[in-house]
């Protein structure tokens, strides 16, 4: 326990690479220099100018000083707004039917939230009962595969299951993932139909006291996708030496073992188990064998599958997903604790996605400077200068695809209208 906190420690340090004595100034630097203004306008206004003023913004100022209900009628309002408070954190709400800073003018139950992306917040606490390696707010290379392969489930059936293409994810800046579903038949679900999907994708159920988390079917062709990409990660990151070794813990051993809810087998197994040079892939294996053939003891269940999905399948924060008034971190917001951006991840390549190499506003700070004393006259823009590049590249992509299908759909609507006229 004490080398698990020591490894804490220096895995704490290791994301804590910014002075907060600079970290005002360096905040400031950023959002004067570096914050991507105009790819955000283009992202919140949609198809509509109104969409963009409509949205409600949130501040959390220096000293958990937390402003609601803000609101913009242009980008060169916000700008003006972000610069001269110059928030430690800036979250997103939904778009109403008017602008959230007139709230007080407006009669109670008169604002309304009209649409909002459909939204998916994943955190590495959530995943701490199955965690050797660290707890809390840590994270080192052994357990971030947890947010690699919950973004590879979640992003497969959010595109195969319901047909979502724009959707963006996003590295918190600590210790998790969000996701922005931004099509606008997400944009438009209501409260029902986001619980429905939320719903949907929930496999795992049920608190840390809770044995059996998994009691869907195993026959569903989500659930089978999701096995077959979760079961590799399960062998080599929860069962393997070099990943959590769960099996080499009694205690994670015992809490296995009442998946089968079969005491007797249960006993049978542990003592295999107990024999000298086993690890806990060969455990695995006697355990799934054994599993198979006493098959008919399970009355159906696939208990190899359930136990795989138990450990390894995404734990949502389904509240987030389910409401349209719920606030999440926009993309490219300093984390005040960390220094690092909130950078978008590129799914096609998440497998290579490291936390530790994420800019921090320091580096990005250093690198301008960097490339300016070079004395290269010319008007490369300020981003272009940074690690920060590939991030807004990424995200221009992101942008244009969603402008592509949003002047395809205002072209469609025109096309509708001529023809009932």
């Amino acid at each position: 326990q004490e080398q698990q906190a020591d490894d804490e420690a220096a895995q704490e340090a290791a994301m804590m690479e910014v002075d907060m004595s600079d970290f005002p100034y360096l905040l400031r630097q950023y959002y004067e220099r570096l914050f991507p203004y105009s790819k955000f306008y283009r992202w919140l206004a949609y198809d509509s100018p109104e969409c963009f003023a409509n949205r409600e913004v949130s501040f959390t100022l220096k000293d958990d000083v937390y402003i609601r209900y803000l609101s913009f009628t242009s980008e060169a309002e916000m700008r003006e707004e972000i610069l001269k408070k110059c928030p430690y954190k800036i979250d997103l709400g939904a778009i109403y039917n008017a602008m959230p800073r007139d709230h007080k003018k407006i009669a109670s139950g008169e604002l309304v939230p009209t649409q909002r992306e459909l939204v998916f917040d994943i955190d590495m606490t959530d995943y701490d009962e199955l965690r050797t390696c660290c707890s809390g707010a840590s994270i080192c290379p052994k357990c971030w595969p947890f947010m690699t392969y919950a973004i590879k489930v979640l992003d497969a059936a959010l595109r195969d299951d319901f047909g979502f293409r724009h959707r963006l994810w996003v590295y918190s800046g600590r210790r998790g993932v969000h996701c922005w579903v931004c099509d606008k038949r997400a944009r438009m679900l209501t409260q029902e139909g986001r619980s429905a999907v939320a719903e949907y994708l929930q496999i795992v159920k049920g608190g840390e006291q809770s044995v059996r988390k998994v009691t869907t079917s195993m026959t569903h062709p989500a659930v089978q996708r999701a096995h077959g990409i979760l079961e590799p990660f399960f062998a080599r990151g929860l069962l393997s030496a070099a990943g959590q070794d769960l099996l080499s813990v009694d205690e994670q051993q015992e809490k296995m073992l009442a998946i089968l809810d079969n005491a007797a087998l249960a006993k049978d197994i542990k003592e295999t188990w107990g024999q000298a040079g086993a690890d806990g892939e060969s455990r695995w294996t006697y355990l799934r064998d054994t599993v198979r053939k006493n098959k008919t003891s399970f009355k159906g269940r696939n208990v190899a599958q359930e136990i795989v999905l138990q450990y390894t399948y995404p734990r949502l924060d389904i509240n987030v997903s389910k409401g349209l008034n719920h606030l999440l971190k926009c993309p490219f917001v300093i984390h005040p604790k960390t220094g690092r951006v909130c950078v978008p991840i590129d799914v096609a390549h998440v497998d290579e996605f490291d936390p530790f190499t994420v800019p921090t506003v320091q580096d990005l700070c250093r690198e301008i400077d960097e490339y300016d004393q070079g004395g290269a006259a010319d008007v490369t823009k300020e981003y272009k200068k940074t690690s920060l590049a590939p991030a807004m590249g990424l995200f221009e992509r992101f942008l244009r695809r969603l402008e592509e299908e949003n002047r395809g759909g205002a072209r469609r609507e025109e096309t509708d209208q001529l023809g009932e006229w």
